[in-house]
C-alpha cells in the first residue's frame, strides 16, 4: 500500500466514528502492552486520520531498521547508514508519541470524572503514558526529537549486540492507577472491569469533543457482564444522545427499564424478528 492509498484509508476510516465495547475491552487494562497500543492507535486514528499514515511511515522505517540491525549483527559490519534510518524513525516516532500522549491526557481529563461517578467518589482514576524515552507529557516536539536521538545515541552498542531497535512508540505502554495503586496489578477483577468501562465511555465524550458529533455505540453482549448499578451508570452515559446498538445472547439480566425507546430485535436461524 503506497501512501496516497494510506492516506485514502485514513480518510475512510474517520468519516465513521464507532466505540465498541465488547468483553475482551477488559484486555486493555490486564492484557499485554501490545493490546494498550492497538486501543490507542485505533482511537486516535478516528479522529485524527493522518495519525495513521504517520503510525504506518513509523511502521515500515522500523521494520527496515531493524533487518538492517540484523543485517550488522551477521556481519559484524560498520553501521554507515544507522544515523540515515535514526532520522526517519525518529520524525515519525516523535509525532505518534505526541498525538498520544495529547490523546491521554483528554481521556484521563474525562476517565477521572466518569470514574468516580461509577463508584460514588471512592475512587480516582489516573492513566499515564509509559514512554520508553521517560518523556515528559508536556514537553514540545523538537525537545522530545532531541531526546529520541539522544536515546538512540545511548541504547545504539545494546541494539547493534540484539539486533532490534529498543526504543521508540512501539516499546511504549499505558499504565493505569486506582487511588495510587496500579490496576492491572493490585487492582481487583471488578475495578479493571470499572477502569475499562470508565474508559469506553471517556471515549464517547472525547470523541464528541474532537468532531462535534457522538460516535455510534456497539455494545457487543456486555451489559450481562456488568451488575445493575454499573449498567445503569453506562446506559445513562449513553441514553437519548448516542445511537446504540446492544447484542446479547439472553436478556434476562439487563435492565431493561432503563432503555427508553428501545426496539427489541430477535435473530433465529438468520431471520429477524
Amino acid at each position: 500500500m503506497n501512501g496516497l492509498e494510506q492516506r485514502k484509508l485514513s480518510n475512510f476510516i474517520g468519516s465513521l466514528n464507532v466505540v465498541m465495547f465488547a468483553p475482551e475491552d477488559l484486555e486493555i487494562v490486564k492484557g499485554s502492552p501490545g493490546v494498550r497500543r492497538r486501543f490507542l492507535d485505533m482511537e486516535i486514528g478516528q479522529v485524527h486520520p493522518a495519525y495513521l499514515y504517520d503510525l504506518s511511515q513509523y511502521n515500515k522505517i522500523l521494520l527496515q531498521r531493524n533487518n538492517y540491525l540484523k543485517q550488522l549483527f551477521s556481519t559484524h559490519g560498520a553501521p554507515v547508514m544507522l544515523d540515515v534510518w535514526n532520522e526517519q524513525l525518529v520524525q515519525f516516532g516523535t509525532k505518534i508519541m505526541k498525538k498520544r500522549q495529547s490523546f491521554i491526557k483528554k481521556l484521563q481529563n474525562w476517565a477521572e470524572k466518569i470514574h468516580a461517578g461509577i463508584t460514588n467518589g471512592q475512587e480516582q482514576l489516573r492513566i499515564e503514558y509509559d514512554s520508553s524515552l521517560q518523556a515528559a507529557i508536556e514537553e514540545e516536539e523538537a525537545v522530545l526529537f532531541d531526546r529520541f536521538m539522544i536515546k538512540l545515541s545511548q541504547v545504539k552498542d545494546q541494539e547493534l549486540r540484539r539486533g532490534v531497535t529498543m526504543v521508540g512508540p512501539h516499546r511504549d505502554d499505558l499504565r493505569f492507577f486506582i487511588n495510587d495503586k496500579e490496576v492491572q496489578i493490585y487492582g481487583s477483577q471488578g475495578q479493571q472491569r470499572t477502569t475499562a468501562l470508565s474508559l469506553k465511555l471517556a471515549e464517547i465524550e472525547l470523541i464528541h469533543e474532537e468532531v462535534g458529533e457522538y460516535p455510534l455505540l456497539l455494545l457487543d453482549d456486555v451489559l450481562s457482564e456488568l451488575d445493575r448499578y454499573r449498567q445503569t451508570q453506562l446506559i445513562e452515559t449513553f441514553q437519548s444522545k448516542v445511537q446504540t446498538f446492544i447484542t446479547t445472547t439472553g436478556i434476562e439480566s439487563i435492565n431493561l427499564s432503563k432503555l427508553e425507546s428501545a426496539s427489541l430485535i430477535h435473530v433465529r436461524d438468520g431471520s429477524l424478528t
